[in-house]
């Protein structure tokens, strides 16, 4: 891998897990804000519980070494997230400023997945 893609991967992933785990936390404790947000989306509360619990849980798959397809999962699991928010602010008609930190964190996701070491990425022995 070269140098240049290792720096931007490890910077994409720590803005990721950093973003993830700040909103897990945020959601975790129900912060009134997140409240709001959620049930002005048509979504129940107890949806923040769920969401904060797999952010954080996702945190630690994709920095953690080895488990190669947990990451996966962790990947995937942020991408739906995120894009089910960006609709979901879409559809709801809400203004920019609430689309764009799901957006970042989507563009993060597809980064640090795109450009994981060999190390970390998930390769099928069954062919």
């Amino acid at each position: 891998m070269a140098k240049r893609n290792k720096i931007i991967y490890w910077i994409a992933t720590l803005w990721l897990a950093l973003g993830m785990l700040s909103t897990g936390i945020v959601q975790l404790i129900r912060m009134q804000e997140e409240v709001d947000n959620i049930t002005h989306l048509g979504y129940p509360v107890y949806l923040l519980t769920l969401l904060g619990i797999w952010k954080i849980l996702g945190v630690g798959a994709i920095l953690i070494p080895k488990f190669t397809l947990l990451k996966e999962w962790a990947y995937a699991g942020f991408f739906f997230a995120m894009s089910g928010a960006i609709i979901s602010y879409i559809a709801t008609e809400a203004p920019v400023a609430k689309i764009f930190p799901p957006l970042l964190l989507l563009i993060l996701t597809i980064l640090s997945w795109y450009l994981r070491p060999a190390d970390r990425k998930f390769i099928s022995t069954n062919q």
